[in-house]
């Protein structure tokens, strides 16, 4: 469970094989700590209804377990392949479902948005992401890549919330005089 008066982000790269997702907590202005990031994998020998039941299962107890506040993913891109970009649309609709159906809401952000808000540009490589990733959360090593991807989806989101969220989050409280 959070701290109180931190937020704690959900990022998710999604996938019908492999889910990435990595939380933080932003602890301050422009301040942020690592909690965990992972992938939730399902056997590509699976029907795909089968895939994306076990990764829907895991990912709501991974919200179970980390309790974020807020949750992020990487919108939709039209790749040239239908049948990958029609899987992927389904994947997003398992994570949609489980974090409204968890009473939270999502934000999403383009590839190109998210690489811009790490790297600097928004053709950066996955290398890049993940380094930059270590960098940015003091971490030891470089996540494996849907984890990085997730984490930097989670640090987009907590350069681009909404700047009433940030203020009240971070604003000390007064007493009320009556």
């Amino acid at each position: 469970m959070p701290v109180s008066g931190r937020v704690r982000i959900l990022g998710i790269d999604p996938g019908s094989l492999r889910l990435g997702y990595g939380v933080i907590d932003c602890v301050g202005p422009g301040r942020m700590a690592y909690v965990e990031c992972g992938v939730i994998a399902a056997p590509a020998r699976l029907e795909r209804a089968e895939r994306l039941t076990t990764i829907g299962r895991s990912l709501r107890e991974v919200i179970d377990e980390l309790a974020p506040t807020e949750v992020a993913m990487e919108q939709a891109f039209y790749g040239k392949n239908v049948q990958s970009t029609l899987v992927l649309g389904e994947a997003r609709g398992v994570v949609t479902f489980i974090v409204c159906d968890k009473g939270l809401t999502l934000a999403g952000y383009a590839p190109a948005k998210v690489k811009r808000t790490i790297v600097g540009h928004g053709a950066a490589t996955k290398q890049q992401i993940g380094y930059l990733v270590r960098a940015l959360l003091s971490l030891r090593r470089v996540p494996e890549p849907d984890a990085a991807d997730a984490l930097a989806i989670a640090i987009c989101h907590a350069r681009h919330r909404a700047p009433a969220a940030i203020e009240q989050e971070t604003r000390p409280r007064r007493p009320r005089v009556r």
